[in-house]
């Protein structure tokens, strides 16, 4: 009876042991493989470093694009800004001017 008490008890503690493997190995593998696993994190934040780059880059234009409608609205037009407007618009040019078509 004591040997097959001790047959259940070392089987027991083999699933026990055989468990602990499986899980340790089912994360080991997912840790590195996968959509959760750390290359995909490095890729995620490879992408968000480039789309905080591209931000900055979209504020900058913007603020370019706010500076030139704050010049062009309000009470005052900057006369720079609307000879430079009229010019593209219109086609003028001084009459010392030399004009270059590119095609």
């Amino acid at each position: 009876m004591k040997k097959i008490m001790h047959i259940s008890k070392n089987i027991s503690q083999a699933w026990a042991t055989g468990l602990w493997f499986f899980l340790i190995a089912y994360f080991a593998i997912h840790a590195f493989q996968g959509e959760s696993s750390l290359s995909a994190l490095k890729e995620l934040e490879q992408q968000e470093f480039a789309l905080k780059q591209q931000a900055q880059d979209i504020a900058a234009v913007r603020y370019a694009l706010e500076m030139r409608t704050e010049k062009m609205g309000g009470q005052t037009v900057d006369p720079d800004l609307l000879e430079e407007q009229v010019r593209a618009r219109l086609g003028f040019a001084h009459q010392d001017e030399v004009i270059l078509f590119l095609e």
